[in-house]
C-alpha cells in the first residue's frame, strides 16, 4: 500500500478526533446558516408585526389646515393622536420616545391647496425605532389624502384626472430574476465559503504539523520508510479535505436554512432553485479546490515552521485579514470580473462565484480565473514540499 495513502489514513483518524476540528469544520459550517437565518426571520417577522399592530403616538400640528386629514387621523383605532405640540419639542419628543411620530402641516397649507399649488407637510419620525415602520404606517395616509386633493382639483376644473400624466414610463429590466438576486447576495456567499474554507484548513494544518512536533510523534513519522515527500502529501491531503469539506457544508447548511423557510422558498423558489442548481454548485466548489489547496499547503508550510501550537496560531491568525480584505473588495459596488481582477487570488473566487450565481459568468474569464489558481496552488504546494525537506525548519530552535 502506498505510504502516502497509509499516512493520510492515519492523520485523518487523528483530525477526526479532534473535538476542535470537528466543530470548526462540520458543525459550525452545517448549523451556522440554518441557526442564524432562523433566529433572524422570527426576530425580525416579531419585531415587524408588533410594530405594525400596536397603537402608535402620533403628534399633530395642523394649524386649523387639513381638517379632512385631521378627521382621516382621528377617526383610526390604531393611531392615538396627540395635538397639544409645540413646533421646538418635536424632536425631543420623537428621541424620548414620547410620541413615535409627528406630522406637521404648514399654516398656509389649505391656502396653497386653494390657489392650485402644492401644501407642505412635515412628517418627523425615528427610522431607527421599529424597523421604520411608523414612517411605513404613515406615508400611504399622506399619500392618499394628497391623491384626493388632487382629484378634487381636476373635477372643480372639469379636467380628466389623466391629463396630468404627460409622461406614462415602461420600466423593462433586461436582467433575469437570477442575475439580480445573485448579484445582491452572490458577493455575500463566497465570503462564506472562502472563510469557512479557510478555517477548515487551518485548525488541521496546526495539528498535523506544530501539533506533531510537541506530542513528539513527527520524529517517528520521519523515521518510518515513507520518504518526506509521501509523508507531506499524506498531512496535505488531510488539510485539503478539511478545507473542501467545511466548503461542502456551508452549501449544505444554506440549501437547509433556505428550505426551512417556506415564506422564502414560496416567493423565490424559481431564483433560488437556479442559484442552487448542482451546475453552479460544481462551478463553485471547482473555483474553491485550488483555492483550498493554496490555503493547505500555506498553513501546513506555516505550522511545520512554528515551535508550538500556539506559535502556529499566532503566525496564522494575520492571515484572516489577508484573506477576509480581497473579498470584502469583492463585495463593493463597481468591482467587476476582469481580465486584472481574475489574476487576484481570493479576489477572483469572489468575483467569478458571484458572476456564476447570477449566471453572467464567460467562458474566456472563467478559464482564466482556473490558470491562476491551478498556478498559485501548484506553486504554494512546491514551495511546502520544499520547505518540508529543511531540517532546519522541521527542527529550528529559535
Amino acid at each position: 500500500m502506498n505510504p502516502a495513502w497509509i499516512i493520510f489514513c492515519k492523520e485523518l483518524k487523528d483530525t477526526l478526533r479532534d473535538r476542535r476540528t470537528i466543530i470548526t469544520m462540520v458543525l459550525i459550517p452545517l448549523l451556522l446558516f440554518p441557526v442564524l437565518m432562523t433566529i433572524v426571520t422570527k426576530v425580525t417577522s416579531s419585531q415587524t408585526k408588533k410594530a405594525q399592530e400596536k397603537t402608535i403616538k402620533v403628534g399633530l400640528i395642523a394649524q386649523n389646515n387639513a381638517a379632512a386629514f385631521r378627521d382621516i387621523l382621528l377617526n383610526r383605532d390604531d393611531m392615538e393622536i396627540h395635538e397639544d405640540i409645540a413646533i421646538e419639542d418635536i424632536e425631543s419628543m420623537i428621541k424620548e420616545d414620547k410620541l413615535d411620530a409627528v406630522i406637521r402641516i404648514d399654516a398656509q397649507f389649505d391656502q396653497q391647496v386653494a390657489d392650485q399649488k402644492s401644501g407642505d407637510i412635515h412628517l418627523h419620525f425615528k427610522s431607527s425605532k421599529d424597523l421604520n415602520v411608523t414612517r411605513r404606517r404613515l406615508t400611504p395616509l399622506i399619500n392618499d389624502y394628497e391623491e384626493q386633493l388632487v382629484t378634487d382639483r381636476f373635477d372643480r376644473l372639469y379636467l380628466d384626472r389623466n391629463i396630468g400624466d404627460a409622461i406614462k414610463t415602461h420600466r423593462h429590466d433586461v436582467a433575469s430574476d437570477q442575475e439580480k438576486f445573485g448579484k445582491a447576495v452572490g458577493g455575500f456567499l463566497p465570503y462564506m465559503f472562502i472563510i469557512f474554507c479557510f478555517m477548515g484548513c487551518m485548525y488541521p494544518a496546526i495539528d498535523l504539523g506544530a501539533g506533531e512536533k510537541e506530542r513528539g510523534t513527527l520524529e517517528t513519522l520521519l523515521a518510518s520508510p515513507a520518504s518526506r515527500f509521501q509523508i507531506l502529501l499524506g498531512k496535505f491531503g488531510v488539510v485539503a479535505l478539511a478545507g473542501l469539506t467545511s466548503t461542502c457544508l456551508t452549501f449544505i447548511g444554506i440549501f437547509v436554512a433556505v428550505s426551512q423557510h417556506r415564506e422564502i422558498v414560496e416567493k423565490l423558489t424559481d431564483v433560488i432553485g437556479s442559484l442552487l442548481a448542482p451546475a453552479n454548485i460544481a462551478i463553485s466548489i471547482s473555483l474553491l479546490l485550488p483555492l483550498t489547496i493554496f490555503f493547505a499547503a500555506a498553513l501546513l508550510a506555516i505550522s511545520i515552521f512554528a515551535k508550538s501550537f500556539k506559535e502556529a496560531q499566532s503566525l496564522m491568525t494575520p492571515l484572516n485579514l489577508f484573506i477576509i480584505l480581497p473579498v470584502f473588495v469583492g463585495l463593493l459596488p463597481g468591482i467587476e470580473l476582469t481580465s486584472l481582477t481574475a489574476l487576484i487570488p481570493v479576489l477572483n473566487v469572489s468575483l467569478a462565484t458571484k458572476e456564476v450565481l447570477a449566471g453572467t459568468i464567460t467562458m474566456p474569464l472563467l478559464l482564466e480565473v482556473y490558470a491562476s489558481l491551478i498556478l498559485l496552488a501548484g506553486l504554494s504546494l512546491f514551495f511546502c514540499a520544499k520547505w518540508f525537506d529543511r531540517e532546519s525548519v522541521i527542527f529550528r530552535e529559535s
